[in-house]
């Protein structure tokens, strides 16, 4: 009880160092020929899922480009290397980030070979969703070598890590688990929406995507109860999320190109860009990385003109 009453407070601390702001954001856009698609955030650089390749963007344009069979899903950027996963051949990729050379290819099984998933880091280690049937793979990044294999619900394709925690969402059975790192068991469960899809964690809660409703719900990371729910539109599928700056960032797929949510109200705080399709969002301190393979270019969105 005592923490649920300090969130309005913890939120309101958050917001007030906001940064940055909705309204002065500009979009600068770069044509990426291909399907680029989930992006990772590397320094001031952004890897971009593509065509049989990931792609290192900067604001002055492509940097490196590193062949993958099939990179699916979000990817993370953690020990020096960036992780992909490879739906092809259900394998991880670990690629030196500074050298764009593949150090190594671990196989751990790709839940959704559709690619609709991702990689995160977190505690450690590196995980993975590895089996449809319901399992999450944990990787020891010192070594390339599984740790353990944990047991999850059916469809779990959708992890974030935060709040000392690994959370899963499973679309199948509408649920979000709450993985402790220290025994790797799931410890908490919450019901959620219609096809709930990517998530994160940040900003004083766990932020998911219940796709097929079009809100986005939000979680204590303590009680994983649902502390709250915005609606967006009629679908978020398939867009992404992402929390900085005291704000939540949502890919959308139709109305706008992203929105901006105040965490503590749940107030939509702006609608940005013109309806552009599927695609990916990242956040920095500086600005938004979106994606829209639909039309087949990367944007930076930032308030300064660079």
């Amino acid at each position: 009880m005592k923490r649920s009453v300090g969130l309005p407070l913890m939120f309101a601390m958050l917001c007030a160092a906001s940064a940055p702001d909705p309204a002065a954001l500009r979009e600068q856009a770069f044509d990426v020929p291909g399907f680029a698609d989930f992006l990772a955030v590397d320094g001031d650089t952004v890897w971009a899922t593509n065509d049989g390749r990931v792609e290192q963007w900067s604001i002055k344009g492509k940097l490196a480009s590193v062949a993958v069979p099939k990179p699916c899903g979000a990817m993370a950027v953690a020990y020096g290397s960036l992780w992909v996963a490879n739906c092809k051949d259900g394998n991880l990729y670990r690629i030196d980030v500074k050298t764009a050379k593949v150090q190594a290819i671990i196989a751990t099984g790709i839940a959704n070979p559709k690619g609709e998933t991702n990689v995160v880091a977190g505690a450690g280690s590196i995980w993975v969703p590895s089996d449809g049937a319901g399992k999450i793979a944990r990787i020891d990044p010192a070594n390339n070598k599984m740790s353990a294999a944990i047991v999850v619900d059916p469809g779990t394709f959708y992890l974030a890590f935060g709040f000392d925690a690994l959370w899963a969402v499973s679309s199948d059975e509408q649920s979000l688990q709450k993985i402790d790192p220290q025994t790797d068991t799931v410890v908490n469960k919450v019901k959620l929406g219609k096809q709930p899809g990517f998530l994160a964690a940040g900003e004083g809660a766990v932020w998911v995507q219940e796709q097929r409703d079009g809100t986005v719900a939000r979680i204590d990371p303590h009680t994983a109860a649902v502390s709250g729910r915005v609606t967006v539109g009629k679908t978020l599928i398939y867009g992404d999320i992402d929390v900085g700056g005291g704000k939540v960032w949502l890919r959308t797929t139709e109305d706008q190109t992203f929105v901006a949510i105040n965490p503590a109200s749940m107030e939509i705080l702006g609608r940005l860009g013109k309806p552009s399709g599927s695609g990916a969002l990242r956040y920095t301190a500086s600005g938004i990385w979106t994606s829209a393979h639909d039309v087949k270019t990367l944007s930076w969105w930032s308030a300064s003109e660079d």
